[in-house]
């Protein structure tokens, strides 16, 4: 993916000097110790249950239930102003600040307006406006700020233990957590959330997958018309991308994880599911053609 010398965006927040800024409790701080255990759980929550990786780390540690979404007293601390320089970050503002440039036409060309949300890059853990957010979450996009966190370790994690190598898989990634703020602009993820109450689990379970799925799909209508007006990406981009959401599907990582797969727990969709939206979206780049909740999958 030729990336480099193109431009950053000024929407990136780099907190990955300041520490935890008392989102999460140390040792004697009141919270039970998280021990590495606790740690995996709340990973494979997070990506394999679709449940707020940040409830389970506040319920792992004895804070109490956050609720999934819910804004809490907690500000955010402002973030370093001096230029990003280190690689991965300077990858990921030059990813992120094409997808504000993509969103931004496509909103254009539907006759909306597309408020872009802020990166924030961390370390070990951070408050967010959903609860304490822990870099063993993996990446996340918070609805109560419109803000999306990652730890940039995770992409060693992304390449060595879910085996999806490359940079193209890292702006998969990217883009995908974009993807979900866009959901939110469109309104569905408050649709998807007030039906949540008035559903069985595994109704939710469901809803969670087509969610997950059209995030996939728009993740591909970005890299679509990126792809289209820039031509960055190079021989074997495009099977990075595949490969990580192959990677990342319910049945692959609970076989990974426990040796046999349970389809009604499923939330964010089959390996096969989640390669064949994404693909979708990367070969049409068309928003109509993401609507998971009308087909059938």
């Amino acid at each position: 993916m030729k990336w480099e010398g193109h431009e950053q965006s000024d929407r990136v927040e780099d907190r990955r000097g300041m520490g935890a800024g008392g989102g999460m409790r140390g040792p004697g701080g009141g919270g039970r110790k998280l021990g590495l255990g606790a740690i995996v759980v709340a990973l494979v929550a997070g990506w394999l249950f679709g449940i707020n990786p940040m409830t389970v780390l506040g319920l792992l540690g004895g804070e109490g239930g956050l609720a999934g979404g819910a804004p809490t007293s907690q500000t955010p601390p402002a973030g370093a102003a001096a230029p990003l320089q280190d690689k991965p970050a300077v990858f990921t503002s030059t990813v992120f600040k094409d997808t504000e440039r993509v969103w931004t036409q496509l909103f254009q060309a539907a006759g909306s307006r597309y408020e872009a949300p802020t990166l924030v890059l961390f370390r070990g853990a951070t408050p967010t406006a959903c609860g304490s957010g822990n870099s063993a979450m993996g990446p996340f996009y918070c609805p109560g700020d419109g803000q999306i966190y990652i730890d940039l370790d995770f992409f060693d994690t992304l390449s060595r233990r879910l085996g999806a190598p490359g940079d193209f898989a890292q702006a998969y990634v990217i883009a995908h957590e974009v993807a979900h703020h866009v959901q939110n602009l469109m309104g569905v993820t408050g649709k998807v959330d007030a039906l949540r109450g008035r559903s069985s689990q595994a109704q939710q379970n469901a809803m969670s997958v087509r969610v997950e799925l059209q995030a996939d799909c728009l993740a591909g209508v970005w890299a679509h018309h990126s792809q289209r007006s820039k031509g960055w990406l190079e021989p074997g981009d495009i099977e990075e991308g595949l490969r990580a959401a192959a990677q990342i599907g319910d049945d692959t990582l609970q076989k990974a994880s426990q040796g046999h797969v349970v389809p009604e727990s499923f939330t964010h969709g089959t390996s096969a599911q989640r390669v064949s939206w994404f693909r979708r979206g990367l070969e049409g780049g068309s928003i109509a053609q993401c609507d998971t909740f009308a087909r059938a999958r």
